[in-house]
């Protein structure tokens, strides 16, 4: 680090002497009723339990900038993190402002001092808000009007429209949540007398401060590892925000930043990570942030000759094309994804081929090539291509093959459809080919307990519902045996199978159906009769081939399994091309 760190501890009282600036780059104030209404009460706790202790509330992470105003020389920090706690605590410095009487004036001018400093033209002292909020206009005039006014808080009618507003900005309806959540926490009788004595001179927060702004990212980065919850995008929409000289541009690419990681909220750290893939075709080997910055942003090649690494030409560049690449391949996704996209009138095949391929795989690195293809191809042979490609995801899934060398096959994949001049050409390709012979054995023996059986029964299920509507399975899935695992032995199970029967064909693909709820063990060994009156209805509806089942089979004796076990693989292996001989078909029913 190029330059001296900053480090401190600081009660309440004095954290707001400082000066602070939310950096058009940072995520909204997205705090909801539950984590302000969890902070006061472990405040209030604290407080109660021993109110001459301290409490420590966090830390924050901040880029010290020096500024000049009137002749006046002063230090503002940009938030890297601590921006949610900060803002909260704003918001209650400026509601026990407005809910302490006139009695106690001075409670009301340590506040409002905390909030904003007055003008005082004689001393050439300008008017200054304590936490400039740059994250959008609209936001600094929401502060201004009900935070910085004396009042402001207590207008409560306003205040419930904004939260209503779905047009209104995120971090507005959110700050306005918390200003009515704390006003309702005061008056159900919580004192604020002794709470704001409290917070003021007890609680305390960390803070952590570099005036470079690579240093101050830094630690961010070094907090992240140690365990604070900050996201590896925000960093890299800083670092390329912080290269874009012009303040509209970096304005309108923060929105649309913003706008997009709200869209994939928890997983756009994954989303970026599918893009890193796309650019690298290679598995990776670092953090995200370390991905990109040493594999995209500075590639290098290692030279045999010289026994030294030398530049490459970087995959993108920092900035502005990072921003329209991410911007692309959003709407890429979106396209892709996004259910709304899709209608009746056209069938719902690629929208069906999706759902299966994300409801049923373990893992997602499969989404890069689909994202590639849709790139260069759009929806030419788009069907046609996502069905070679989840056969030969699942396959080697099935066939045990580990995850490196399922990724590296994802990444020769995405070469293919880069290196292709059509989508014909890219068909023909051998990266789609598999090992029939492992999957055929893997399929005709048991399955269940493996992490590929409820894809695979998704798999059937999907099969035959056509493409007409949509394939929609429930969150919450299991698979049950139709003859249990552990009958009971005076049970109708134990007298139509024998003991070999049971241990032979219990867990074999023909007897095994979805359940649209958690089993209940305690029902599952009754009688077929029972089970399928009793316990399957209700539970199945929502699964074509569990409805096919209890409807076909009045009866599940041994031949019955068998009969439905060599319609389901016989199904299953022709979703992969795979027709079996009679002698094999007939092997695979012993």
């Amino acid at each position: 680090m190029s330059q001296k760190i900053e480090s401190e501890k600081m009660f309440v009282k004095e954290v707001f002497t400082n000066w602070y600036r939310i950096p058009e780059y940072q995520r909204p104030y997205v705090w909801e009723t539950d984590q302000v209404i969890e902070l006061l009460d472990d405040v209030y706790q604290a407080y109660q339990s021993n109110p001459d202790s301290e409490y420590f509330l966090g830390s924050m992470v901040l880029q010290k900038k020096e500024k000049k105003e009137k002749d006046t020389t002063y230090y503002e920090y940009d938030l890297l993190d601590g921006q949610q706690r900060l803002t909260t605590l704003f918001l209650i410095t400026a509601i026990v402002r407005d809910l302490t009487p006139p009695t106690n004036q001075a409670r009301v001018k340590v506040c409002t001092d905390a909030i904003f400093q007055m003008e005082v033209p004689d001393y050439n002292i300008p008017e200054r808000i304590r936490i400039l909020f740059d994250i959008r206009k609209c936001v600094k005039e929401f502060v201004d009007e009900y935070v910085k006014t004396g009042g402001g808080t207590q207008e409560i009618d306003k205040l419930i429209k904004l939260t209503q507003d779905k047009d209104v900005d995120i971090s507005i309806r959110n700050m306005a949540n918390a200003m009515l959540t704390i006003n309702q926490y005061f008056s159900n009788g919580h004192s604020i007398d002794g709470f704001f004595k409290y917070i003021s001179s007890n609680v305390l927060m960390i803070y952590v401060a570099a005036e470079e702004l690579e240093d101050a990212f830094h630690l961010f980065t070094v907090m992240n590892n140690r365990g604070i919850k900050l996201r590896n995008s925000d960093i890299l929409k800083a670092e390329n925000l912080a290269v874009i000289v012009d303040e509209n541009l970096r304005v309108e690419y923060a929105k649309l930043w913003e706008s997009i990681e709200l869209y994939f909220a928890e997983d756009f750290d994954n989303f970026l990570s599918h893009l890193r893939t796309i650019l690298v075709k290679q598995k990776a080997g670092y953090n995200l942030l370390r991905e990109f910055e040493e594999n995209i942003y500075a590639p290098k090649e290692y030279n045999q000759s010289t026994k030294e690494y030398k530049n490459k030409p970087p995959l993108l560049t920092k900035g502005k094309p990072t921003f329209e690449y991410v911007k692309r391949y959003y709407n890429n996704y979106v396209s892709l994804f996004d259910k709304d996209n899709y209608d009746a009138n056209k069938g719902f095949d690629i929208y069906n081929q999706l759902t299966l391929m994300q409801k049923g795989f373990e893992a997602d690195y499969w989404i890069a090539p689909v994202l590639r293809y849709y790139d260069k191809y759009q929806t030419t042979d788009l069907l046609e291509f996502l069905v070679l490609l989840e056969t030969k995801f699942s396959s080697e899934w099935i066939i045990g093959l580990s995850p490196t060398k399922r990724i590296e096959s994802i990444n020769i994949i995405i070469k293919a459809i880069e290196d292709t001049q059509d989508t014909k050409s890219l068909q023909k390709s051998k990266v789609f080919s598999f090992e029939t012979i492992d999957l055929i054995r893997t399929l005709c023996g048991g399955i269940y307990g493996r992490k590929y059986a409820k894809y695979l029964l998704l798999k059937i299920d999907l099969s035959y519902l056509g493409n007409t509507t949509k394939f929609n399975p429930p969150e919450t899935i299991s698979i049950e045996h139709i003859l249990p695992q552990n009958p009971e032995t005076t049970s109708q199970w134990c007298t139509d199978y024998s003991d070999d029967d049971r241990e032979k064909w219990t867990n074999r693909l023909g007897n095994l159906i979805l359940l649209s709820r958690r089993k209940n063990t305690a029902q599952s060994n009754y009688d077929y009769s029972r089970k399928r009156d009793k316990y399957f209805k209700g539970n199945i509806e929502l699964f074509s081939n569990s409805v096919r089942i209890m409807k076909d089979y009045p009866t599940w004796e041994l031949k019955d399994l068998k009969k439905n076990h060599e319609e389901m693989l016989v199904r299953t292996l022709g979703f992969y091309g795979i027709t079996l001989t009679d002698d094999q078909l007939r092997d695979a029913l012993q």
